[in-house]
């Protein structure tokens, strides 16, 4: 199939940082498009570092996923480890670090499922999704307010994880279906 591809981006003809905090950088944009149109936009500026997402299956063929606080929608959610790569740091060594500090294992196998973006017109943030499998027992100490719950899922029963009412969030559910995608091809 081809796609009708544009040639180049709008030009930025201003850039200015509008609000900062601990998180998020809020930077509006002046732009001219290659047609003459001018508009402005926000965007937040991520680190530019990305992230991870890990979908970790255990011997007993069980997906280990963790219950915390999001303070986006004010519950607890439940979804697969993720966090922020640390300078220096690859998707895969991230990947681990983080296993050890959310679910306590290591794996000693990483399959990069899919790198996605995260609303993409407002958020220049990207999230690599990893397969993590022939884990062994190891605890970090992470950066958690309060301990994270560990819940094992049958991969048998993935179907159910998608009804679950605190299982909602688009990055966890895609992660989930491509699993799926990548066990389907082995």
């Amino acid at each position: 199939m081809t796609q009708k591809k544009h040639p180049t981006p709008p030009t930025i003809i201003e850039s200015e940082i509008t609000a900062r905090s601990k998180l998020f950088t809020v930077e509006a944009l002046s732009l001219e498009f290659s047609n003459g149109e001018k508009r402005e936009y926000e965007r937040i500026k991520g680190s530019g570092r990305g992230a991870v997402m890990i979908v970790p299956l255990s011997a007993e063929n069980e997906l280990l996923l963790v219950r915390e606080y999001c303070a986006g929608t004010h519950d607890y959610q439940l979804g697969f480890p993720k966090g922020l790569i640390d300078p220096g740091e690859t998707p895969e060594q991230a990947a681990n670090r983080e296993l050890k500090e959310e679910v306590g294992f290591g794996a000693e196998f990483f399959a990069e499922l899919k790198e996605v973006s995260m609303a993409p017109s407002y958020f220049n943030a990207r999230m690599h999704i990893l397969f993590a499998k022939h884990l062994y027992p190891e605890q970090l100490e992470g950066d958690e307010p309060e301990p994270l719950i560990v819940v094992k899922w049958p991969l048998s029963d993935w179907q159910s994880l998608l009804s679950q009412p605190d299982f909602t969030e688009a990055r966890s559910v895609a992660a989930l279906l491509l699993l799926q995608q990548y066990l389907e091809g082995e």
